[in-house]
């Protein structure tokens, strides 16, 4: 009996996780500190020339597709004095965008606390850029479907678009 109820614990837990949505995936992961854009909201105001869009993902998911306009910021590789040299008003309008939003947060709240005010984390990352049919380009600028998918975890929220795992 011990063992079924073992079984019954394990499969409820898996299939919990399996089926968590992006908005519950932001709610375990993220503080809510910085506020959320929508990508319906953002794709009106992205060629406002006083926006900036960062992409706070690898170099070599920012290569595979990325939001047109959008900066290079990178995670772990994170350099708040390059960005500093790219946005030098601390009122600047920044979009900063993942695969998710998780580690965008992260990129956000360093920006805040360097004095940044006008931050926002776009809610889903580009994943959710993507799977509202959304256009990406590449590292040459030209059209794609293809979006980093960062891990087969990760990649699972991603529902439209080719995914590139390497």
């Amino acid at each position: 009996m011990k063992i079924l109820c073992y079984i019954v614990l394990f499969l409820g837990a898996t299939t919990s996780l399996a089926q968590q949505t992006i908005e519950e995936v932001l709610l375990r992961y993220n503080t809510q500190s910085i506020p959320y854009i929508y990508a319906e909201k953002l794709v009106n105001i992205q060629n406002d020339s006083t926006l900036v869009v960062l992409d706070t993902r690898e170099e070599k998911e920012y290569q595979v597709s990325h939001i047109k306009g959008a900066l290079y910021a990178g995670y772990k590789d994170f350099n708040l004095q390059k960005v500093s040299k790219k946005i030098k008003s601390k009122d600047t309008q920044v979009i900063v965008y993942c695969s998710l939003g998780v580690r965008s947060e992260d990129i956000a709240q360093e920006l805040e606390k360097a004095g940044y005010t006008n931050i926002k984390n776009l809610y889903g990352g580009i994943f959710n850029w993507k799977n509202n049919n959304l256009p990406l380009v590449n590292a040459n600028q030209k059209p794609t479907d293809s979006v980093h998918v960062y891990s087969k975890k990760w990649g699972k929220w991603l529902t439209n678009g080719v995914k590139v795992i390497h």
